[in-house]
């Protein structure tokens, strides 16, 4: 059961400073953000105005993604923060996918990947804020309903990064244990390809879809 403690990691020393490295989270990040961007460039070579089998499911997909995000952030700002919040929604959806594969680990099992889209999502919901109202709105918006509620307003928007961060953390880290146990106790047989199915495509595509839905909701109550 050594699987559910080792992380194989970089020690990186700069300085005084020791600095360690998930290395199975790194590789996989960046061989997934390749293979997207490589994907990204074949089938834009191959636009057809009949389109094909992999050109309908990506029309498909970008339709309804754009639809959700214009009626979520309005005709104005939409458009500009659609790429965003498909892409991060397709490399998510990965992430959670590429589990599936032997001896592959997903990058979402690494708190460091979701809490920094989190943090991401938050910096630019709250820039976003600030552009659309002005600042002195902005920060006049957190001493609402009483001026007091200052502290508990700002403590309320950084719970918002940890919950929608250790959600999605939770679920795919949850999922991974429960399929190493249950691996282990009835010897790979019966049980681990449906689990794998369950939790690697169902549970993380539906785990994609909510992280990307709970940051565009984000955004689009700062700009309200």
């Amino acid at each position: 059961m050594e699987d559910l403690t080792y992380v194989p990691h970089w020690v990186l020393n700069v300085g005084n400073y020791k600095i360690t490295l998930n290395s199975v989270t790194l590789l996989t990040t960046w061989g997934i953000m390749a293979v997207l961007v490589v994907f990204s460039l074949m089938l834009a070579k191959r636009i057809r105005t009949v389109p094909g089998g992999w050109q309908t499911i990506s029309e498909v997909l970008i339709d309804g993604f754009y639809g959700m995000v214009i009626d979520a952030l309005g005709p104005e700002i939409g458009p500009k923060y659609f790429p965003m919040i498909c892409i991060m929604f397709i490399f998510l959806v990965l992430c959670n996918w590429i589990g599936i594969l032997p001896y592959m680990s997903e990058p979402t099992k690494d708190i460091n990947t979701p809490l920094g889209l989190g943090i991401m999502g938050f910096f630019i919901a709250h820039g976003t804020a600030i552009k659309v109202k002005g600042i002195k709105q902005y920060v006049k918006e957190y001493f609402q309903p009483i001026f007091f509620m200052m502290p508990l307003n700002v403590v309320g928007e950084i719970a918002k990064v940890i919950s929608i961060s250790f959600r999605l953390f939770g679920n795919i880290m949850g999922g991974s244990i429960i399929i190493l146990v249950v691996s282990h106790l009835v010897y790979q047989l019966i049980l681990p390809p449906f689990l794998y199915g369950f939790f690697g495509l169902f549970v993380g595509t539906v785990q994609a879809f909510v992280f990307t839905m709970l940051t565009m909701v984000y955004i689009s109550v700062q700009i309200r």
